[in-house]
This record gives structure tokens, sequence and C-alpha cells, in this order.
């Protein structure tokens, strides 16, 4: 199914890789329609919900294109920024009783703007900034937001600047989320540092906590779990679960690719390419579990029992960039291979299937079986509650890697990629029946029926 677009994509041929082909006939994948978008001028990094039927694309033309998600109408092009955008949120508040949402978007011009999505007009521009932007945060509790580079900065919602905090670090802020009590989690490099936001009358001051050093690397991922928790993942496939108050580690997982040494107190190194492998670019969560994309697999764990629920060491051809968790035990996750992908949580059969030893060692992968001429494979370890991860969808569309998706739930699915497109993926039978409606009312309109 829309294979036929590209000319189909052959596996690619590793065992687990062709095991992964789901072939044309997908019945569990509604998205049977697709429909092209253009208007960028280069890779398209980001999407932003604005309301029901609208969002915002921008990416390394500096461009910010607001779009119609049912008609596929580019409604504003917003230009000001020179060079890429390095993050874009959007902004609601309330004015005049109703509530407003407005974009902010930053650049490595090192500039930050306000817009609003209704007109197509700037608002507000900051262009004095002492670096680039890499991450926005809204606190809608406190009415304000922060801007997060090498400094991070607190802003009222007219672009005033309350309160600064310089960092001496090439790295900067990456990320950041919002803990209770008017507390921050962002990570720098290999560390996340809490920052307390303290309020007196209109004035708000900004000051760093604690740092946590528990990261032996890089931190790629920082995301808010629920009220209680909050999660990291670095570069070397660490993944932590930290409490939100007292900013404890919850929980410690290590995802390695391979089987542990022997001895286990030895230390297990592994070559560069190996540690890339399996560093967590992406994290998702649903305030339960939380989906990690490593490498080119998928890990999903339970934060409230502290377990693995399923794996794959191989779930795309290359490195996913995106994931999300979705209703009735689905999740989607797109890959530098061009596809997003859909699947499903299953019951493991009894006996188990065949598949590559070693749980919190390295990933398994499930699934259909192949010919494989290598020694038999062992069994799946005995996991309480461990569940297959199976594909039951592969949109292919894009010819470069898919940077992120954004749902609109049934009226469809936004793709953006290095390609320069945006596709918005719809389901084929919803829409032959509203095409089928859209007709008879005008037939009813013209008293031909």
């Amino acid at each position: 199914m829309l294979r036929w677009i590209l000319g189909g994509r052959e596996a690619q041929g590793t065992v687990e890789s062709a095991a992964l082909f789901i072939g044309e006939e997908q019945p569990k994948n509604c998205f049977t329609e697709m429909q092209v978008l253009k208007g960028h001028f280069d890779i398209v990094r980001f999407l932003v919900q604005i309301d029901d039927l609208r969002f915002a694309s921008a990416g390394d033309d500096g461009l910010v294109l607001i779009w119609n998600v049912e008609t596929g109408d580019c409604l504003f092009a917003l230009r000001c920024h020179t060079q890429q955008i390095t993050a874009m949120t959007s902004y609601t508040f309330i004015r005049g009783g109703n509530a407003h949402t407005a974009l902010l978007t930053a650049s490595s011009d090192r500039t930050l703007s306000l817009w609003d999505p209704d007109s197509g007009n700037r608002v507000q521009n900051i262009s004095d900034l002492q670096s680039s932007v890499k991450c926005l945060l809204v606190l809608v509790r406190l009415d304000v937001w922060l801007s997060g580079g090498n400094e991070l900065c607190v802003w009222n919602r007219d672009f005033e600047l309350q309160c600064k905090t310089v960092h001496h670090s090439d790295a900067g802020i990456s990320a950041m989320v919002e803990l209770p009590k008017n507390f921050i989690a962002a990570a720098m490099d290999k560390e996340i540092v809490i920052f307390k936001l303290n309020l007196s009358g209109s004035d708000i001051a900004v000051m760093a906590m604690r740092h946590l050093a528990d990261h032996q690397d890089t931190i790629h991922s920082l995301i808010h779990i629920n009220d209680g928790l909050f999660a990291s993942g670095s570069h070397i496939g660490e993944l932590i679960i930290w409490d939100s108050v007292d900013w404890t580690i919850q929980s410690y997982e290590h995802i390695l690719w391979e089987e542990p040494a022997r001895d286990s107190q030895s230390e297990f190194r592994l070559n560069p390419q190996k540690q890339i492998e399996r560093s967590i670019q992406h994290m998702s969560s649903d305030g339960e579990y939380i989906v990690a994309a490593v490498g080119s697999g998928l890990y999903v764990y339970n934060v409230l029992t502290k377990s693995v629920v399923a794996y794959r060491r191989i779930a795309h051809d290359s490195n996913v960039l995106h994931t999300v968790l979705q209703q009735d035990g689905r999740l989607m996750s797109c890959s530098e291979d061009g596809s997003v992908r859909m699947w499903e949580l299953q019951d493991l059969p009894l006996p188990a299937e065949p598949a590559s030893s070693g749980f919190f060692g390295m990933f398994g992968t499930f699934g259909r079986s192949s010919k494989q001429t290598g020694p038999p494979a062992k069994k799946i370890p005995e996991v309480p509650g461990l569940r297959s991860l199976e594909l039951i969808g592969d949109l292919i569309g894009h010819s470069g890697a898919v940077q992120m998706f954004l749902s609109f739930k049934e009226k469809g699915l936004v793709t953006c990629s290095t390609d320069h497109l945006l596709i918005i993926w719809k389901d084929g039978e919803l829409q032959s029946q509203l095409r089928s409606l859209a007709v008879f009312q005008k037939l009813e309109e013209n008293q031909e029926l």
C-alpha cells in the first residue's frame, strides 16, 4: 500500500530488517490516502499544532508556514528569520476573555519572534540575544515563557525580559521540563540542572538549585512523565527516571545492544559506532509508559512497575527520530529511513518464539520467523509481563529522513522531512464517506434528489 509511489522499498539485508517487511496488505493501517504539501525550500524539522484545524511548520529555510489540515492550504508564510529555526512552540493566553494562541519561534540568527497565526503578523521580536535559543518552554500557570541556550531567560507575555542566568558552557541548555513548585529541569550536556523561579510580587528571579550529574554522556532527551516523575536519556543508552519533587533517581536502565561481558565486574566497552547506535534520540510518555527511540530500535518501559514492557532492537532501517504513544496499546515512530511505522503491543505466543538473548544487555526481536543460517537463537528471557511489539503499518512517501509527526486524530497525521515536504496522511475510508456525503448534499441543494 502506497509503495508504488516511490517504487517500494526492499528489505535491508539483515534478518531482523527482513522480518519487518510488512508488505502491501495492512488491514490495521487506516492511512491509505496522502496529500503532499510544498512550500519549504530546506529541511522541515518542526511541527506545532495551533488548534483543531491549523498547524505550523518550520525548518532550515527560516520560514514558518501555517496550514489548514483539512484542506492542505497554506494560510500564511511568516518571514522574518534569516537563518534556520532552532525551536518553535505555541503560547495560549487569555485576551478579552477569550483564549488566543500565538506562536513563538527561535532561530540561529539569535532572534526570538512572537506571531499572530490569525493575521500572519509578527507581534514582537527580540534580536539582541547573546546566543542562539535551542529550546522554549511555556509556563501557563505563571503566564511566562522560558528560552534556553547559553543562558536561561524568563519572559512575560509582552516579550519583556524578567530575569536570566548565564552559563559558560558551549553545549548550553538543550531541553527543559516544568516541575512542581516553580522548579525547572534543564539538560546541559551530561547533567541536569534544577532551577527555581522565585516570585516576589511582580518580580521574578531564577537561580540554580542542584546539578544532577548521574549521566555518563550527553543527554539527548528530557521529558515530563507525570506530576511526580520526569525522565532523561543519554547518548550511550542511559534511561533515568527522576522524582520531580526531591530529584532522586527512581529507576536507572542502561540499554545496550550487545550481551554484557562474561565477567560482570569488568567494564563492557563499545566502539564509537556502537555507541551511536544505542543513543536515546527521543522519548515520549503517556504518564504511565515511556517509549524510547534507541538507535534504530524501540524500548517501552512502565514507570509505575519499573519494568520493561516490550522492545525491538531493529524497528527501522536507520535511527528513529520521533515517537508517540497512542491509545489501545499502539505507538508510532519515524526514522531517518524515510518511513513512519505503526506498532501494536501484543501478548507473546506460547511457547515463545526464538529471539536474541539478553534483556537489559540488548534488545530482542519478535515477529515473523525467517530463514537464519547462523547458530540457533536463544529463548526470550522469562520476564513477567513482557509483550511483543508488532508492526501493523508502514507509511512510505518521503524520500528523506522523517523528522517528526503530528496527529490530528480523525483529521489525519502530518509528517515533515529532509526532502523539504510535508505529507498529510488521511483515513481513506473516512475520506471516501465524507466525499460521498458532500456529493449528496450538493445534489440536495440542486434539488436533484
